[in-house]
């Protein structure tokens, strides 16, 4: 069985200057075997899906830890799905200012076109959705 290597489009929110979350994701995408577009932190919504609709990702990760996720990223996916983005899309980190799970929030990006939510910061729960974004297309995942 050969391995998929995801396209993976990581980005922060627009309102979200932290860095060091994306590094640390992108580098432990990439050591997974990943390709990994890293927008960096501070990202509009016009930006996302400029990039988007330029590099055709089969994975947007949106990374978020200053507590305004919830609301930074409803605007992101739903300017992606407005802008026709059918692919997988993925929300973690520190969503909210309360610093515990909202699961209102949660059903908010849900609802809006999140194909996942990790507001609590479980990096293995990630690491096995991604495995499942693999497995849906007939190969096992990288990691």
């Amino acid at each position: 069985m050969r391995r998929r290597n995801v396209n993976i489009l990581l980005t922060g929110t627009e309102s979200d200057s932290h860095t060091w979350n994306l590094v640390y994701l992108q580098l432990l995408l990439e050591e997974l075997g990943h390709r990994v577009h890293n927008l960096g932190p501070c990202v509009t919504d016009d930006l996302l899906t400029a990039a988007c609709t330029a590099g055709e990702p089969g994975l947007v990760v949106i990374s978020s830890v200053n507590g305004h996720g919830y609301r930074d990223g409803l605007n992101a996916v739903r300017a992606l799905r407005r802008d026709g983005f059918t692919g997988p899309v993925v929300i973690g980190g520190q969503l909210g200012v309360a610093g515990t799970a909202d699961p209102e929030q949660r059903g908010r990006l849900l609802a809006a076109g999140c194909d996942a939510v990790f507001d609590d910061g479980d990096v293995n729960a990630f690491l096995e959705h991604l495995g499942s974004l693999a497995g849906r297309h007939g190969t096992r995942a990288v990691a």
